[in-house]
């Protein structure tokens, strides 16, 4: 059997396994070989004044092209380049070192390189000990199977010879965030208001907490959050007019923490007890911006946000700039709620698997649909996509009263069919609703078994035509969906009879012709008096 659960539930979270596979198609060369180093240091020294004078956008938001160019040349020599003979000494003599693992031909890879680089021009820049390295996996598999390397691209942190997994973001800013994290500079402290406002250049994204003194329980549930944390960072003063500096609203002059971000929603206050597990959460919950925009590289964070109900806008980007301020506003009426997330239509790789899973997949209009991780189930906004109609569909959607939206293929002519079709509009008049006995083929275009029980239909149609009692229909369930037709297997054949058909009786494809139509005969015997004899 062709197995497969064309269920609301399953096909969502198989849609979750899509996107984290790559989905780039662009290719890379691989690096020309480097020089051979006798110490990892040697490689990175580099001349500090220039290393100053060029950095990127921790210190530099508008340098210009050629100038971005050659920061990034010089942090690509930064980056050592690992092989068969410096991979081990490489992991054993430093403390920190973090490894990219990649191969030439990897889209994905390609995208984190120069990415990667730049995060290492950044950490060398703010005097960090950790060593970034990157190893041609394919090139040299020796080696990157000594380092666990199974996937690209692939990125590791050994501290003092052991991995563990990357699990930041991949921006270059991320990553410099959370490789500080892990080698022991978890939280920033602002003693000086010049300071306060060089920090706001450099960071659009931050959180904040002001403390009387560097010290006691809530001070260590703050620190023990950062730790922990792998995306923000984290800042710390004791002075109110330095918090006010980078968080405006502060609300207490002795202890207060908030979330900083450059959106509508730039001011967030937490609020109750200081507790490491209970910062995470808020943090967990505001982090994201008001409206999401999926890409690849957020696409897994998105899908395991705690927010479990998730609306989601399809459009080209001259759409969504005349909708991204009324969507930014139903958001915010939504917070905590409803997360919000952005997807460009001609992004195929990206929109396509969605919209696919409502049939839209041909679609250039603008698209709003939903899921509800809870129940598994999904939603389509049907009228125009006008801020008033966005509103109620959302407060229907968490009132509950929203009904599910399920696939179907227009309603199809079957005037003098042998066989009807069924599509998910006509499910309920067709096979629940008729006073007839029903045999249903389910079936799906790719299944290679479907077709010799298509056939084995045919045959059966002809042999019982004529018979009033009852109907053979076939669904295309790939294409359509009904609440209550819950199907595992390709194909399937469901036999509803006249006097139930709240409990179809499954009959076995892999039977011959003979044993379909004996089976068909003693379930009509228990529905009519008369039947036909068998084949």
């Amino acid at each position: 059997m062709y197995k497969l659960k064309p269920s609301s539930r399953f096909l969502f979270f198989s849609l979750i396994f899509l996107f984290l596979l790559p989905l780039l198609t662009s290719s890379i060369s691989a690096d020309e070989d480097t020089d051979d180093l006798e110490d990892i240091q040697e490689l990175i020294a580099l001349d500090e004044q220039e290393e100053v004078n060029s950095l990127p956008t921790y210190e530099n938001k508008d340098y210009d092209r050629k100038s971005e160019a050659e920061v990034l040349s010089k942090a690509q020599r930064i980056v050592l380049e690992l092989n068969n003979d410096n991979t081990k000494p490489a992991i054993e003599e430093n403390e920190y070192v973090l490894v990219l693992g990649y191969a030439p031909w990897c889209a994905r890879s390609a995208e984190l390189m120069p990415r990667f680089a730049e995060a290492a021009n950044v950490l060398k820049g703010l005097g960090s000990t950790l060593s970034m390295a990157k190893i041609d996996a394919e090139r040299y598999p020796k080696a990157a199977s000594n380092l666990e390397i199974k996937g690209y691209p692939t990125l590791l942190l050994f501290v003092n010879g052991s991995s563990q997994p990357y699990t930041g973001g991949f921006s270059s800013d991320e990553i410099v965030i959370w490789a500080r994290k892990k080698t022991g500079a978890p939280v920033i402290r602002i003693n000086s208001v010049n300071e306060a406002n060089e920090f706001l250049k450099k960071h659009s994204m931050f959180a904040v907490g002001l403390f009387d003194k560097f010290e006691g329980p809530d001070h260590e549930e703050f620190v023990k959050a950062a730790k922990a944390d792998n995306e923000i960072q984290f800042v710390e003063t004791s002075s109110e007019e330095i918090a006010k500096v980078l968080f405006p609203d502060v609300q207490s002059t002795k202890l207060f923490f908030g979330l900083v971000k450059s959106e509508p929603e730039q001011y967030t206050v937490f609020e109750g007890n200081f507790d490491g597990d209970r910062i995470l959460q808020f943090l967990e919950n505001n982090k994201f911006p008001l409206v999401t925009t999926l890409t690849e590289f957020n696409s897994a964070k998105v899908y395991s946000s705690p927010n479990k109900r998730q609306v989601y806008v399809f459009a080209d980007a001259d759409d969504l700039k005349k909708l991204l301020e009324p969507l930014q506003e139903i958001a915010l009426r939504f917070k905590s709620k409803i997360m919000f997330i952005y997807v460009d239509i001609r992004e195929e790789n990206l929109a396509k698997p969605f919209l696919t899973l409502f049939g839209l997949e041909e679609s250039d209009d603008i698209v709003i649909i939903a899921f509800d991780y809870n129940s598994g189930a999904k939603y389509l906004l049907e009228s125009d996509p006008a801020p008033r109609h966005i509103e109620d569909f959302c407060t229907r959607l968490l009132d509950g009263s929203l009904s599910p939206h399920y696939k179907s293929q227009p309603v199809p002519d079957n005037k003098n069919a042998t066989i009807l079709t069924v599509v998910g509009k006509t499910f309920d008049e067709l096979v629940l609703h008729s006073p007839k006995n029903i045999l249903l083929e389910v079936h799906i275009p790719w299944c290679i078994n479907c077709e010799t029980t298509s056939k084995q239909m045919e045959k059966l149609a002809k042999h019982f035509e004529g018979l009033e009692n009852l109907i053979f229909a076939r669904i295309d369930a790939s294409t359509n969906e009904h609440p209550h037709l819950q199907v595992e297997d390709y194909p399937t054949l469901l036999f509803y009879p006249a006097s139930d058909k709240s409990n179809p009786i499954n009959l076995p494809t892999k039977s011959s012709l003979k044993e379909l139509a004996a089976l068909i005969n003693k379930h009509l015997k228990s529905q009519e008096p008369s039947t036909k004899d068998e084949l």
